[in-house]
């Protein structure tokens, strides 16, 4: 089994990059009032890859780097923590808190998407004026799951994927956004005949089945839906995954095993294939034909 390699990027300076984060252009992103950190690299339309809890980990950049080798530029926003970061557990628990409590987010509303996300949309319209392409794909993982469903209220938003979709954590069926919004959604993927393709594991207590449940009555054949067996999951994820979310969670990140054959390989090829055919129509790649690692010519 591949080991990601572990940062101390917690050590280092603020203003000092992660290692972990070399071959990335660190852009000081603004848009409605908010200055971002957002880490770019890659070639191609754009993906979004919105980091889980508690930061831009090494799993993290790992996936973002399988992005980009499939011929996309990706554009990683620090959202919370430092990023490159393994935190201990204590330390990512107080960054869990932290983010609770901004106003950025609403980690314990039921109707209504977090702040962030109109950043978000903001960002996904600056990605395609960059990269150009039909349109633009974002992936959501743990707090930030379900983001990019609502980032589909920008019309150039054409590939959702949401990774174990976290909030609200007061009510486990409900989607975190308003009922006009989620309406909205919904005959956006009709008109356009778009769909969202989530994961799961089994038995994760953050993103439990009623939640699933809820995003199919709503979006009904739009919501591709796959739910992974416990024993898929990594068996000694990092401190933050091991100790506090102690539970199966993060499908492609940190309970992700790096071995062909492996059901997490699977769902990141899945995925990988889903930008591809959404963002890349023209093309007739397979999943096997992955282009090498790009330069840092962005788009």
């Amino acid at each position: 089994m591949s080991q990601v390699p572990q940062s101390n990027a917690a050590l280092l300076p603020a203003d000092q990059p992660s290692p972990l984060l070399a071959g990335f252009e660190g852009k000081m992103l603004s848009f409605i009032g908010s200055t971002k950190k957002v880490y770019v690299a890659g070639d191609g339309p754009a993906v979004i890859v919105l980091t889980e809890m508690p930061g831009i980990s090494p799993q993290v950049i790992r996936f973002a780097k399988w992005v980009i080798d499939a011929g996309f530029t990706v554009y990683l926003p620090s959202l919370f923590g430092v990023d490159g970061a393994v935190p201990s557990a204590e330390d990512g628990a107080a960054i869990l808190k932290r983010a609770c409590v901004s106003a950025e987010f609403r980690a314990f509303a039921s109707n209504e998407s977090s702040p962030v996300t109109q950043w978000l949309r903001q960002l996904a319209k600056h990605a395609h004026q960059e990269c150009g392409g039909v349109g633009v794909g974002a992936i959501g993982m743990c707090f930030t799951g379900n983001f990019a469903l609502t980032m589909m209220l920008e019309s150039v938003m054409l590939a959702p994927v949401l990774c174990q979709p976290s909030l609200p954590f007061d009510d486990p069926s409900a989607i975190n956004m308003s009922d006009d919004e989620l309406h909205a959604v919904v005959a956006r993927l009709e008109k356009d005949d778009l769909s969202v393709l989530a994961y799961r594991f089994e038995g994760d207590r953050y993103c439990r089945a009623e939640r699933f449940d809820a995003y199919s009555k709503a979006l009904g054949k739009r919501f591709v839906a796959k739910v992974l067996p416990d024993s898929a999951a990594h068996p000694h994820p990092p401190p933050f995954f091991e100790e506090i979310v102690a539970c199966p969670h993060s499908v492609v990140a940190a309970h992700l095993v790096d071995e062909q054959g492996q059901p997490t390989i699977a769902a990141r090829d899945e995925i990988l294939q889903f930008f591809k055919s959404k963002l890349l129509p023209a093309t007739d790649t397979t999943l096997s034909e992955i282009a090498p690692a790009s330069s840092n010519n962005h788009c």
